[in-house]
C-alpha cells in the first residue's frame, strides 16, 4: 500500500533500483549533455558541493567551464570562485578575475561586481585599487545585492577609495 508521503509512480521507480533523485540527476545530465548551460551549472554546483552525486571539484569545474564559455554569467562567476579557491584547479587569481570580469561586465551579475570590487580591494589578481573596488561595490550594490551594500558601506566608513566630506 502507498503511503502518503510517496506517489505510486515513485514506488515504482524506486523498485526498479531509482529514486527520484537519480532519475532528476539523470534527466539534469541529459540536459547538460546536450549543452543546456544551465543544467550544465546546476550539475557543476551539484559536484561541487556533493549534492546527490560524489563531491568532485574536477568535475564541478568541467560543466562550469562548459556553461561559462557559452556567456552563462552565474557559472562565470562559480568558475572564478574555484579559480580564486583553489578548487579543482590550481589557486590563481588573475584566472578568478577574468571570470568575475565576464559576468560583472558582460552578464551584469551583482554578485560578481562584489567578488571583483574585493579583488580590487585585496589587490587580488589585480593591483590594489580601492577606487575601483568602491566602483564594482557600488554597481552590485545599486543591483540589491546586500553583501556589497555592507562592503560599499564599510569603503565609506574607513574613507576608502571615497571622497571625505
Amino acid at each position: 500500500m502507498p503511503d502518503d508521503h510517496t506517489s505510486a509512480e515513485d514506488q515504482q521507480v524506486e523498485a526498479e533500483g531509482q529514486t527520484p533523485e537519480t532519475e532528476t540527476l539523470a534527466q539534469l545530465q541529459e540536459l547538460a549533455e546536450s549543452g543546456n548551460p544551465a543544467a550544465q551549472n546546476d550539475l557543476g554546483w551539484m559536484y561541487q558541493n556533493g549534492r546527490g552525486v560524489v563531491q568532485d571539484d574536477r568535475e564541478a569545474i568541467k560543466w562550469y567551464r562548459k556553461a561559462a564559455e557559452q556567456d552563462y554569467a552565474i557559472a562565470q562567476d562559480n568558475l572564478g570562485w574555484m579559480y580564486q579557491h583553489g578548487r579543482g584547479v590550481p589557486q590563481d587569481d588573475e584566472k578568478a578575475v577574468k571570470w568575475y570580469r565576464k559576468a560583472a561586465e558582460d552578464g551584469n551579475l551583482a554578485k560578481a561586481q562584489d567578488n571583483l570590487g574585493w579583488m580590487y580591494q585585496h589587490g587580488r589578481g589585480v593591483p590594489q585599487d580601492d577606487v575601483e573596488a568602491v566602483k564594482w561595490f557600488r554597481k552590485a550594490a545599486e543591483g540589491g545585492y546586500s553583501a556589497a551594500q555592507a562592503n560599499l558601506d564599510w569603503m565609506y566608513q574607513n574613507g576608502r577609495g571615497v571622497e571625505q566630506v
